[in-house]
């Protein structure tokens, strides 16, 4: 959906989910401000049990005087559109109101499948990072209007634990590249907690659940805001006997969680994934996580299981569900594993001199995630076939593949790869500069699929690993036995083919 596609309504009411945090206020806001423009009789609004009381969100609001009103009732006519925002009109955090026409625009997990008009985007970190697509795609520029890039910037800071759980790169792009008000940005981080939220940690902190094996503690605050969770987790990791906890709450639409580790064997993004696989979502960086599970959805699935229960168990498959391998000492028998070679596909490729002068800062965003490097004549960089970045020196290149004629092209992808000038903030986007080449000389890897989750601590970053899920593959170069990886099993079946 698009937004241009709810410009033949000419009354238009976004509505953001109850008890709306600063990421509905801020997507709501944005689209208020697109539909005005667009010279439509638009309201802002949000229903519920409560108003809001939050001293950040009231500051927000009055200091970008966003129009936002409270309604017990609301009449949405035949000739309007009601956009829900945040959420999705029929779900239980958001008061239903009769209408006949509706939009959802939203960033979590697809609940509502009767409304025919959606963007729903539950691969981002925030809603606010999905109305900022919407309205980059319609040549709306947020950073005309300053108060709505600092509304959307604050969204995506609030909904993801100031921007701790970032991890796709769109979010990271509206991160960079929106003009804010910094001091309003900075007033706004220091009105986040209450009295009463003190209280609520003080009180998660003295009543936790230890998990002796794993060095691993829980705690369950009472409702709050998600911030409060993270700050809760900050506060627990520094325990000397704690390498990774959980801090969870619980509401009437289901569980919210933060992650932390201080363990290089434990990312605790793929924690918190892990946590909640199929019944929401959970994602974040190494150290610090967050994460959402549905109530519906863990009802149908553990009926009769309470949460905490729940995390307990869910934990400790979590620890047992892997083995760890590390590149110096991987104990893997070849003997055992199938020869293979890697087939000649088409790959990209950049000559980072010919975009940047030398030694320009470079951040490189793909789907994989950041690389920070330097521009130089020495350096290329190769795009494969899921949009994966990285660098290769020139005199590699040169020996390993040949140019090509003929385009790149990435077919399916959610993200092309960019890269930022660190130093000007400016952005290109490498489908302008991207080249082909085919590799020209054979590489051969033992390989064989795993049959548990598997962590490898590879030569090149003994600092994180790779991580593979059962059937992905354990990979060792012919000519280099410590050269140790994971292949995603699509992209294996895609890229290698069989010897002996």
């Amino acid at each position: 959906m698009k937004l241009s596609d709810l410009l033949i309504y000419d009354y238009i009411i976004i509505q953001c989910h109850d008890n709306p945090d600063g990421d509905s206020i801020s997507s709501g806001y944005a689209l208020y401000e697109y539909f005005k423009n667009k010279d439509k009789n638009v309201r802002l609004v949000y229903g519920g049990r409560f108003r809001i009381t939050k001293p950040n969100l009231i500051k927000m609001i009055e200091e970008l005087n966003i129009p936002i009103e409270y309604v017990d009732e609301l009449i949405v006519g035949d000739n309007e559109v009601l956009i829900t925002v945040d959420c999705q009109y029929g779900a239980g955090n958001v008061k239903r109101f009769p209408a006949k026409n509706i939009a959802i625009i939203d960033h979590h997990q697809q609940e509502i499948y009767d409304v025919t008009m959606t963007e729903i985007k539950p691969y981002l970190g925030s809603c606010a990072t999905v109305v900022w697509q919407m309205l980059l795609d319609e040549g709306f520029d947020v950073n005309q209007y300053k108060n709505v890039a600092t509304a959307l910037y604050y969204g995506l800071f609030t909904d993801t634990n100031s921007f701790v759980e970032i991890y796709h790169p769109l979010d990271k792009d509206l991160q960079d590249h929106v003009e804010y008000d910094i001091n309003l940005i900075r007033k706004l981080k220091n009105a986040n907690f209450t009295l009463r939220d003190i209280e609520i940690a003080g009180m998660a902190l003295i009543r936790y659940s230890y998990i002796d094996d794993y060095r691993c503690a829980i705690f369950k605050a009472h409702p709050c805001d998600p911030n409060i969770l993270g700050f809760i987790s900050d506060l627990a990791l520094q325990v000397d006997v704690i390498d990774t906890c959980v801090v969870y709450n619980e509401t009437n639409v289901g569980v919210y969680f933060s992650v932390r580790s201080c363990i290089r064997e434990v990312m605790a993004s793929e924690m918190a994934a892990f946590l909640a696989e199929g019944i929401g979502s959970g994602g974040g960086n190494m150290d610090k996580a967050g994460g959402f599970i549905h109530e519906e959805k863990f009802d149908r699935q553990y009926p009769g299981m309470n949460k905490d229960g729940y995390l307990h168990n869910r934990i400790k498959a979590y620890f047992d569900s892997f083995d760890i391998i590390y590149h110096n000492n991987n104990n893997l028998d070849i003997e055992r594993m199938v020869l293979y070679k890697k087939k000649n596909l088409t790959l990209g490729f950049v000559p980072v001199a010919e975009v940047f002068k030398e030694g320009t800062p470079l951040l490189v965003r793909s789907i994989k995630g950041d690389i920070e490097t330097v521009s130089s004549p020495d350096t290329y960089f190769m795009i494969g076939i899921t949009g994966e970045v990285y660098p290769i020196s020139k005199e590699k290149f040169s020996k390993s593949y040949k140019v090509i004629d003929g385009p790149f092209q990435l077919k399916n992808v959610e993200y092309f790869p960019k890269v930022k000038n660190r130093k000007t903030g400016q952005t290109i986007d490498l489908r302008a500069y991207v080249k082909a080449c085919i590799s020209t000389k054979e590489i051969f890897v033992y390989a064989q699929p795993l049959a548990k989750n598997t962590k490898v601590f590879t030569k090149w970053d003994s600092s994180k690993y790779m991580s593979g899920k059962v059937n992905d593959y354990i990979a060792i170069r012919q000519d280099d036995i410590e050269d140790v990886y994971i292949i995603e099993n699509s992209i294996f079946n895609a890229t290698y083919q069989r010897i002996s």
